[in-house]
């Protein structure tokens, strides 16, 4: 796959210019000879939660589609430092390098002051995510606490109602499980827990 270097460039009106940041990068770029070059570019909030510009070029970096991203700050890219810090996270772990040109950050080289940043950035990540995982547990506790049924419903669940239907109607266990195409201890265990407001099935 020939993989392209992304540019990322970011405004927060759009009264402001982009023009002084496309013209640098892709400047840049022609330096250092890629010429495989793609921008995207958005005007909008650093804060704002929803950028379509900045999540397409995560989906094409998870795809394998991107050697390398440059943009001309940290705070073009981040809405906040902790999600600036997360998306550092994943290009690190996929090994994509940043190349910030107002702030000499090259993470593809052994430049110190790039390393150095990177590196606090990546602290803040791990730091998040353990928030974010204690914030997790301590909801999944409390959900248990009030007799909340996590995780995905049971096929048992799902048939219930079916399986009660059938048996209303004088089917037995065998024509039951041969109609949902289901086990017969299944059918069984539906009846069983449900013994308490009806009268047991025969086998048929």
């Amino acid at each position: 796959m020939n993989r392209r270097t992304a540019i990322y460039i970011r405004v927060s009106t759009n009264g402001q210019k982009s023009d002084s940041q496309t013209k640098e990068l892709n400047a840049y770029c022609r330096q250092r000879r890629w010429k495989n070059v793609a921008v995207f570019e958005e005007k909008m909030s650093g804060a704002s939660t929803s950028r379509p510009e900045l999540d397409r070029l995560m989906n094409e970096m998870r795809a394998g589609k991107v050697e390398r991203l440059v943009c001309f700050k940290l705070d073009r890219l981040g809405r906040s430092l902790t999600h600036l810090a997360l998306v550092l996270d994943e290009m690190n772990r996929i090994q994509i390098p940043l190349v910030c040109i107002g702030q000499g950050i090259d993470t593809s080289t052994d430049s110190p002051a790039g390393r150095l940043q990177l590196n606090v950035l990546m602290a803040v990540a791990e730091f998040e995510r353990g928030i974010i995982k204690e914030r997790v547990n301590a909801g999944l506790k409390a959900a248990k606490a009030r007799g909340v049924r996590l995780g995905r419903p049971r096929t048992l669940d799902n048939k219930a109602a079916e399986v009660l239907s059938l048996s209303k109607s004088g089917a037995g266990l065998r024509a039951i499980s041969r109609q949902l195409s289901m086990p017969v201890s299944s059918v069984h265990s539906i009846l069983h827990s449900k013994s308490n407001k009806r009268r047991p099935c025969a086998m048929r």
